[in-house]
């Protein structure tokens, strides 16, 4: 009887071994596979049959069980799990491309440079619209003024927003043509915002927070073809450097049902995460009618975006002491506790996720204090709630992230961007609590990453190489700024594949080289785990597969893409 079910059994694994034959549309073969899966961390081939993995091995194990199937022979390259950027915002970094790019501007002048330059292609009356502007990089570390911009545009209304998206500054035509009044009256700061003003009180045209909304709600929207393009360019830039998913971080109904209709369209080639902005229309319809879960297998919507204060380069990071550099500043609260509080509550009653921007210590207190408090009182919640960006925190408050099971979302460029000038804002004790990336790993904290593009690049890579090195492309400083806040590679992986799937509740669909998986995968030009650190600012994307369909394949490496389905 024993030698009957061994018999049996094995019938059973060559039937299966035969139906497996016949199952895979192709095989990967000969690579070296980062699969981020500890059942087996590194393997050298891997099969796909329809948007899924089927199996994951060595070659000798997949070429004996799939014979039949297509051989994709990677020659020795690298894949990893398609990138996912758990903080981003897909529309604004489509929209930046159909916009005056300032990025990496070093003056007022370059600006005005590219700015006329960019005029030209505009209609007469248009509004000149960019962003990217830096007044940390530039030789005189000050906000401008709307005089260096009515030098070049006396007429034409310009708005253009600050790198981090937290400030933005006006000409005065731009000015008068929305809220004229500031010109001539004492108009007050909104709550949340701050005008910057002059000796006499007149505005200067920097904006901030809250505040840029008195200028912006009066700028005509882009069309709808502008939106359409906006999502195409965004889609195909993320795909082309890897990413296969994206956490859209405050979003409106308008564009998720533009996301919808792209879907539809099979036109949206990454997954999206879709977190609603604020307590608005997309919440009420979304806590009435119910979370949406992937939409054809692309779209997600069942968080919200919240904010409680501003950015560390503006000043609006709000903080428990003064800044550093500017005595008697402290930042800015978006909402007072209390009402924050009511946000909060309302959110998790209504069964969603809660994601709240925070970059100050203070700021990041305040959201601990709330979430803490909701939780005791709501009792259980659909859990996983975050805290993004989560830039400067309090030595005492580390341990509340891991006892309140909240994740930090954090972005590795904010640092190696931030890290000339963060201690001048935050002085060189509380600077230690920046960017701390491995005391939050020690305290237990799970880490999901990302960019925040387009305030940063969109390219995942930048963010593995800033969160291993904390240098910036050049290898300044000399073994990294606060080095003992590095990662290894390991964990950086991590936390732009598993845990930024992890912090979209989809750990069991995405994120890592695993069996049964959607097959999202890069392949990668350079071994990003084993070659020097300046070797990986140079790896390229070869090609970027979502649910097994190649959806980018740079010119040089077609071969890697399988004939389509």
């Amino acid at each position: 009887m024993k030698y009957a079910y061994i018999l049996l059994a094995m019938g059973a694994m060559l039937v299966s071994t035969r139906q497996a034959q016949g199952q895979a549309d192709y095989v990967l073969i000969n690579g070296r596979l980062y699969t981020v899966d500890p059942a087996q961390p590194v393997a050298e081939a891997m099969a796909v049959r329809g948007d899924r993995i089927l199996m994951v091995g060595t070659t000798a194990q997949l070429t004996d069980v799939y014979p039949d199937a297509p051989h994709i022979d990677l020659e020795g390259r690298v894949v990893v799990p398609g990138f996912i950027d758990a903080h981003a915002h897909l529309m604004g970094l489509g929209l930046n491309r159909m916009r005056a790019d300032l990025t990496g501007t070093r003056s007022v002048q370059e600006i005005l440079e590219r700015l006329e330059t960019f005029a030209q292609q505009l209609p007469r009356d248009a509004w000149l619209l960019g962003r990217g502007w830096d007044q940390n990089d530039w030789p005189v570390k000050e906000f401008p003024t709307r005089q260096m911009l009515d030098a070049v545009f006396p007429e034409r209304p310009v708005w253009l927003v600050r790198i981090d998206g937290h400030a933005a500054w006006a000409n005065t035509a731009a000015i008068r043509r929305a809220y004229p009044a500031l010109l001539t009256e004492a108009v007050p700061d909104p709550e949340g915002g701050h005008i910057v003003r002059d000796a006499e009180g007149r505005p200067t045209g920097v904006f901030i927070d809250a505040a840029m909304d008195l200028i912006a709600r009066h700028i005509p929207p882009p069309s709808e073809a502008e939106l359409d393009e906006a999502l195409r360019r965004a889609v195909a830039e993320a795909n082309r450097f890897g990413l296969t998913g994206v956490h859209d971080a405050g979003t409106s109904l308008a564009t998720i049902r533009r996301y919808q209709q792209a879907v539809d369209a099979g036109t949206l080639t990454l997954r999206l995460y879709v977190m609603v902005d604020g307590l608005g229309e997309a919440f009420q319809h979304f806590c009435a009618q119910g979370p949406l879960l992937n939409y054809g297998g692309r779209l997600t919507v069942r968080s919200v975006k919240l904010y409680i204060d501003g950015a560390l380069g503006s000043r609006g990071a709000a903080l428990l002491a003064d800044y550093s550099d500017d005595p008697g500043n402290r930042g800015l609260l978006r909402y007072e506790p209390e009402a924050f509080a009511q946000m909060v509550a309302r959110a998790m009653q209504c069964g969603f996720q809660v994601n709240t921007h925070a970059i100050g210590d203070r700021g990041v207190r305040v959201v601990l204090d709330v979430y803490e408090k909701a939780l005791q009182t709501l009792g259980r919640t659909v859990g996983r709630h975050r805290v993004e960006h989560a830039q400067v925190i309090a030595p005492e408050d580390f341990a509340r992230f891991a006892q309140l099971n909240i994740i930090a979302s954090m972005q590795p460029t904010h640092a190696t961007s931030d890290m000339y000038w963060a201690e001048d804002r935050l002085g060189p004790e509380r600077v230690q609590g920046a960017y701390a990336w491995r005391t939050l790993l020690q305290h237990g904290v799970r880490l999901a990453f990302g960019s925040d593009f387009p305030v940063e690049s969109v390219n995942p890579l930048l963010g593995f190489y800033a969160a291993i090195t904390r240098q910036d492309a050049d290898g300044w400083p000399e073994g990294g700024w606060y080095p003992e806040q590095r990662l290894t590679r390991e964990e950086a992986l991590r936390a732009f594949t598993l845990d930024a799937a992890y912090a979209a509740f989809q750990e069991h669909e995405l994120g890592s080289l695993t069996p049964g998986k959607y097959a999202d995968f890069v392949v990668l030009s350079h071994d990003i785990m084993t070659v020097p650190p300046a070797q990986i600012l140079q790896t390229r994307v070869l090609a970027t597969f979502l649910g097994g369909q190649c959806v980018y394949a740079d010119p040089e490496a077609a071969a890697l893409c399988p004939a389509p389905r």
